[in-house]
C-alpha cells in the first residue's frame, strides 16, 4: 500500500516548526518532503526522521523562484509504487527582523514580501493546480500576529504576513467548494525553537516556563486541521501560550 505524501516548505533547524511538522506527519505514516533553502539542514531533518523509522527526503528549493516551486511539486505529485501524490502541503517560509521604518530600504522591504507573501502565492497556486483535478487535499499557511496588526519596527513583516493571509482566504473561498481545505494558522507569540533562543535569549528567560509556543504542540494543531471532516472545516486558527495577552 502506497504511503500518503506531505510537503513542508520552509524547513530549517532541527529545533524549528518546519522540522516539527515533518516529524509529526511522518509519525502518521506519511512520506515527508522537507523543503528549504539550505540543503544540509533539510537533509539533516530527513535523516533524523529516517533514523526513527519514518519516510522522508529533503529537496532544496528557493520558494521565491517559480521554477523551483514547480519542480518541487513535480516531485511531490509524481506517483510511484510506494508513494501516492501529495495531499498535504504546508507553507511555513518566512523571515523576521525589527527595522525602524525610516531605515527600511526598498530592497529589504521587497525581500520580506517575496519570502513571506510572494513565495506563499507560488506554493499556493502550484498546490491548487495539482490538487483541484484530484478533488482533495489540504493546504496550510503559517501566519503570525503580524497577519492581523503591525507593531512598531515590523511594518515590512506585517505587510508580507497580511498579504499571505489574503492569499489563504482567496484560495479557501475559491477551492473549498472543490474539495481543497485551505487554512491559515496565526502564531500569536514566540516559538520555542532554535531561532528565538539563539537570537533573543532574553525573551525566553523573560517569558518563563510555558511562556513560549511549543513546536510539537503547534505541529499537532496543524495535523488536527488536516484531519477535520469536510462538514466542519476550520479556515483560520490562532495559537498562543496561555500567558500571552491578546
Amino acid at each position: 500500500m502506497s504511503k500518503p505524501t506531505a510537503v513542508v516548505v520552509g524547513v530549517g533547524a532541527e529545533r524549528g516548526l518546519g522540522a516539527a511538522l515533518c516529524r509529526r506527519f511522518a509519525s502518521e505514516g506519511y512520506h515527508v518532503i522537507a523543503s528549504g533553502r539550505t540543503a544540509a539542514r533539510i537533509d539533516g531533518v530527513a535523516r533524523s526522521i529516517q533514523a526513527l523509522g519514518g519516510s522522508a527526503e529533503g529537496i532544496a528549493c528557493d520558494a521565491t523562484r517559480e521554477a523551483d516551486v514547480a519542480a518541487l511539486f513535480d516531485r511531490a505529485m509524481a506517483e510511484s509504487g510506494d508513494r501516492a501524490p501529495a495531499d498535504l502541503i504546508v507553507f511555513n517560509a518566512g523571515n523576521n527582523q525589527r527595522i525602524d521604518f525610516r531605515e527600511l530600504s526598498s530592497e529589504a522591504f521587497e525581500d520580506f514580501w517575496r519570502v513571506g507573501c510572494f513565495a506563499g502565492f507560488l506554493v499556493g497556486r502550484e498546490a491548487a493546480r495539482r490538487l483541484v483535478p484530484l478533488g482533495r487535499g489540504t493546504v496550510l499557511f503559517t501566519g503570525a500576529s503580524a497577519s492581523l496588526r503591525a507593531k512598531p519596527g515590523f511594518a515590512h513583516f506585517a505587510v508580507a504576513k497580511a498579504g499571505l493571509r489574503m492569499v489563504a482566504q482567496g484560495m479557501a473561498r475559491e477551492y473549498g467548494p472543490l474539495g481543497i481545505h485551505v487554512a491559515h494558522v496565526v502564531i500569536d507569540g514566540g516559538i520555542d525553537g532554535e531561532r528565538l533562543r539563539s537570537r533573543w535569549p532574553d525573551m525566553a528567560r523573560q517569558r518563563g516556563e510555558g511562556g513560549l509556543l511549543d513546536i510539537d504542540a503547534i505541529a499537532e494543531a496543524y495535523w488536527q486541521i488536516h484531519r477535520q471532516p469536510r462538514s466542519a472545516w476550520t479556515h483560520e486558527m490562532d495559537l498562543r501560550p496561555f500567558k500571552e495577552p491578546f
